[in-house]
């Protein structure tokens, strides 16, 4: 059984995580685009080479076909587009009418030779593994409602901070969170660190498999466990030679209710929700952890079952980028359900926005109930590799945060996944100290009483509120705004390392490109985040935050083609690794359906225009690169996309949105 690529957001742990939390700077990291320079084209340069030549339509095919884009009507309307369209199996989720339908649907679907890997009985959905045909015949059932993939996330990036949103000043007033708990859905925990000193109350794993490179998490090796150390950070299967992988959990719970932490009186609910991936090729390295949506939505039901007080919900993780509310698309309105029913119970569910520089966030901060954090940085300015806009809720600490990591240790992160338990934490204190007032109240007030940050994003101005506990709880005044511009690191930050791409594969011999490109500017530089380790930690390689760039400069199939041939461009790849990263974050082709997750590969996609669908992939790459290089606009790469998912897409529609897609961008 194959498993298909995994999208997400890039993020990476001392591993390198997807559903992955949310961290920027990490002892591994995925490097960032530079923001000063761009490469200027030779000024010969012939026109884009890969403006498609007029195709004559297959014969089966009619030109005057409609354009695929509208919506089928019957069972295939069920399905997800472009479930399976290449070939091969897919891993999907099969949303159910009734949860009683559960057993029988997979009976009947293991009948009909499909792979039922995981029927949690109690669910009103099973996740299974199948073709295009087999996921089809599936959908004729009266009893399914609906088949999409099972999208994956990964971990966003990870005293002054705690002294900067006045909790020194809560603590100092007895608010400490006691009789509240944090419910920490990321990478389990260490259950014998001195940090969280016996307020670990309950653990679970949910954590999915594949027959093939995919391994469990949980410590008894099976795909679920609610019992005993389930969310033990520190098994067998966490660990990378000396590495562990599975750090990032417990410094998010160190933040969020450590001794060290904003709520060091709450309990801790230990959620291990990623699954350990064992494929270099899509790592970037031998293992690293993602997690699946059918993982994420088990973890967040059990979390409404248990019976202790819980003010939070921590995700500190992030999958596609949302530049609005997505409550209206499938996976939004999927997680809006399971968010909307914690927060009935007067459980927030807070969201790490993402580090990409991105004027928006990921999902599922992008769910209007939950509530998206950003990062700022210790002299009150929003951090440089922060998502931002009028999507976020709050920014918290998210720079240089100190908390504990698995063997009694203790490391320094950067990353909205640090910001983000800032703000469950203090949803805890304020849980306890008002425990009678709805959770809704009490992130309003946090917002109202949070210091205004004001800045642009997207050409209007926009005030986001960061966390401030001395004004919430402690009673002091409101802070007065900030006005501020936030900018990416400057081009004086030239430290961190550019690794080597995840194909470091030549492209085949025949196709390289001939001109090797000159260039009078010097390559874009990537800006670092120092990492800093202490106690028994040793220390990691300064590495970079992966953002968009900001040069807004269009280049040609034909240029970017050159970029990623190895050493012949201007880019470092290091931040060509970085875009193609971004770009398989966004995009639901890139590598859905089109292996463009190397520089190898990518370079392939760019270099093949033998069919219509071949344009259409090497039109939205250049696309979505200019889009990662800094130009703005991604209409035209959604219209472009949904054709390319259609199963018979007409030659007209390819030739039609090929075209389209390469007038994209500004």
């Amino acid at each position: 059984m194959r498993f298909r690529p995994l999208i997400v957001s890039s993020i990476v742990l001392a591993l390198l995580p997807l559903s992955a939390p949310a961290y920027a700077e990490d002892p591994t990291l995925i490097p960032t685009p530079g923001t000063s320079q761009t490469p200027t084209p030779p000024a010969e340069e012939p026109p884009p080479a890969e403006t498609p030549p007029a195709e004559t339509p297959p014969a089966e095919e009619s030109p005057a076909e409609t354009t695929p884009t509208e919506e089928p009507s019957g069972p295939e309307s069920k399905v997800e587009a472009g479930l399976g369209v290449d070939g091969g199996t897919e891993r999907a989720i099969v949303e159910l009418t009734d949860p009683a339908e559960n057993a029988p649907v997979a009976t009947q679907a293991a009948a009909a030779n499909v792979d039922v890997v995981l029927q949690p009985l109690s669910q009103s959905f099973m996740v299974v593994e199948g073709t295009a045909e087999e996921l089809a015949k599936l959908a004729e059932d009266p009893r399914v409602s609906s088949i999409h993939r099972d999208r994956t996330y990964l971990p966003a990036d990870v005293s002054p901070n705690l002294s900067l949103i006045g909790a020194d000043q809560a603590h100092a007033k007895s608010f400490t969170g006691a009789g509240q708990a944090v419910a920490v859905l990321d990478t389990g925990i260490d259950p014998d660190h001195p940090w969280f000193a016996g307020r670990i109350v309950a653990q679970a794993c949910f954590s999915a498999t594949e027959e093939a490179g995919v391994e469990s998490l949980c410590p008894n090796g099976q795909n679920k466990q609610t019992d005993g150390a389930a969310a033990d950070a520190t098994t067998p299967k966490c660990l990378a030679g000396a590495v562990n992988m599975c750090d990032h959990g417990s410094h998010v719970a160190g933040i969020a209710a450590g001794t060290g932490g904003v709520a060091p009186g709450a309990n801790i609910v230990a959620v291990q929700v990623f699954s350990r991936i064992n494929d270099e090729e899509l790592c970037g390295e031998p293992s690293c952890l993602m997690a699946y949506e059918s993982s994420l939505r088990e973890a967040l039901d059990y979390v409404g079952t248990l019976n202790q007080p819980i003010a939070a919900v921590n995700l500190s993780l992030g999958g596609m980028l949302y530049e609005s509310n997505c409550d209206g698309t499938e996976e939004g309105a999927v997680f809006k359900e399971k968010i909307d029913a914690l927060l009935a119970k007067n459980i927030a569910t807070v969201v790490a926005a993402g580090n990409e520089f991105f004027d928006g966030v990921s999902h599922p901060a992008c769910v209007s109930s939950a509530v998206a954090v950003g990062a700022n940085d210790n002299s009150d300015a929003v951090a440089d590799f922060s998502n931002r806009g009028p999507l976020l809720d709050l920014f918290a600490p998210g720079v240089d945060i100190e908390s504990s990591v698995p063997d009694n240790a203790t490391t320094v992160y950067s990353g909205t996944s640090m910001a983000t338990p800032h703000v469950a934490g203090a949803l805890a204190l304020m849980k306890a100290a008002t425990p009678d007032v709805p959770m809704t109240e009490l992130i309003e007030k946090l917002k109202s009483t949070g210091r205004p940050y004001v800045y642009d994003s997207n050409g209007a101005q926009v005030t986001t509120p960061r966390l401030d506990l001395a004004a919430a709880l402690a009673g002091t005044a409101q802070q007065p705004p900030i006005t501020q511009s936030p900018t990416q690191p400057g081009p004086g930050d030239t430290s961190g390392p550019s690794p080597e791409p995840e194909d470091s594969s030549n492209p085949d011999p025949g196709t390289e490109p001939e001109p090797e490109p000159t260039s009078s500017v010097s390559p874009v530089p990537l800006p670092t985040v120092t990492v800093t380790v202490t106690v028994t930690h040793t220390a990691s390689p300064v590495s970079a935050v992966c953002t968009r760039g900001t040069a807004a400069k269009k280049l040609t199939a034909k240029k970017w083609a050159i970029e990623l041939h190895r050493s012949t461009g201007s880019i470092p790849d290091a931040t060509l690794t970085c875009y193609l990263k971004l770009i398989g974050k966004s995009s639901k082709v890139f590598p859905e359906l089109t292996k463009a997750s190397s520089l190898g590969k990518a370079y392939r996609v760019l270099k093949n225009g033998k069919t219509g669908k071949a344009k259409l992939d090497g039109a939205l790459l250049t696309a979505w690169l200019n889009w990662a290089h800094g130009t703005n606009g991604t209409t035209s790469l959604t219209a472009g996309e949904k054709v390319r998912l259609s199963a018979k897409p007409s030659a007209a529609a390819l030739k039609k949105a090929t075209k389209n897609v390469l007038k994209s961008g500004k």
